[in-house]
């Protein structure tokens, strides 16, 4: 796909990335594998292994995906609706870090 520079102005105004396809979590923050860095192998592993966690995690994911295309202004929300997306966000990473603390502490 050939792109020019007028591409990358109207990319974010259309709510999509240049490379459809292209994992967002390589350019959003707050990404649990940058939280928790040097937990990388636990976290694969309770991926595998934890639903609870699993469900946790992806549910983060979507939410945290969520608040940075509305940071970014790709996609319109109201005050209100940022703020409780953030709120949900730090809930979940709360309760992934008490699972997380706790894998820890029994391995």
């Amino acid at each position: 796909m050939t792109q020019n520079k007028d591409d990358y102005a109207l990319a974010p105004m259309l709510g999509r990335s240049l490379q459809e396809g292209t994992a967002m979590s390589q350019h959003t923050p707050n990404e649990l594998t940058a939280i928790f860095r040097r937990d990388h192998d636990l976290l694969t592993r309770l991926k595998r292994e934890d639903a609870h966690y699993t469900r946790l995690a992806d549910e983060y994911h979507e939410v945290n995906r969520e608040v940075h295309r509305i940071e970014a202004e790709t996609e319109a929300a109201s005050d209100e609706r940022t703020e409780a997306l953030k709120r949900q966000r730090l809930a979940l990473l709360d309760e992934i870090t008490a699972i997380l603390t706790a894998a820890r502490a029994s391995a």
